[in-house]
């Protein structure tokens, strides 16, 4: 059941700080920042709110800056549209999202380009022995039934006798 809160106010808080970011603050540093993802505590008294910023490493650390600025005053606002007895504290954390999108990227990439390599070896490749050697030719005869493991020509003839041993 706890849980079920903290999703419900996980996604709440995610709601109200991104409204109020949408809005705007009063500090130039604040670069185009989207929140990504909220976790609360169980106690419901800490929430780490995740964020990515669009631009250079520069414009990351300065809304890094902004955002440690303006923590107070998103709590309060945060603590007065949520409705709840005790207010969690926030902490902005990066979120590596975009940094790990481009390495997938790149690891994805790398696949391809040695699939591709791979398929040009395949393409002029000639097996070393038969096709297939499995493969029972068929210029041979047929197996004989008999021979087959397991049976032997008593078992057969013990089969084919439709009397019993007892009327013998």
């Amino acid at each position: 059941m706890s849980n079920e809160r903290q999703a419900r106010m996980a996604d709440r808080i995610r709601v109200l700080i991104a409204e109020r970011l949408e809005k705007g603050l009063r500090d130039p540093r604040l670069g185009f920042v989207t929140i990504t993802d909220v976790r609360v505590t169980g106690d419901l008294q800490h929430a780490s709110v995740f964020y990515t910023v669009y631009g250079s490493d520069q414009e990351r650390e300065d809304s890094a800056a902004a955002l440690k600025a303006a923590t107070g005053m998103l709590r309060s606002e945060v603590g007065k549209r949520l409705g709840v007895r005790l207010t969690p504290s926030l902490e902005f954390i990066p979120d590596a999202l975009p940094e790990t999108a481009g390495h997938i990227a790149d690891l994805l990439r790398e696949a391809r380009e040695r699939d591709e390599a791979v398929a040009g070896l395949a393409a002029g490749a000639a097996y070393a022995g038969d096709a297939d050697p499995y493969r029972e030719s068929d210029e041979g005869a047929e197996p004989d039934d008999a021979d087959e493991p397991g049976e032997t020509g008593a078992d057969e003839a013990a089969e084919s006798d439709d009397t019993p041993s007892d009327a013998r």
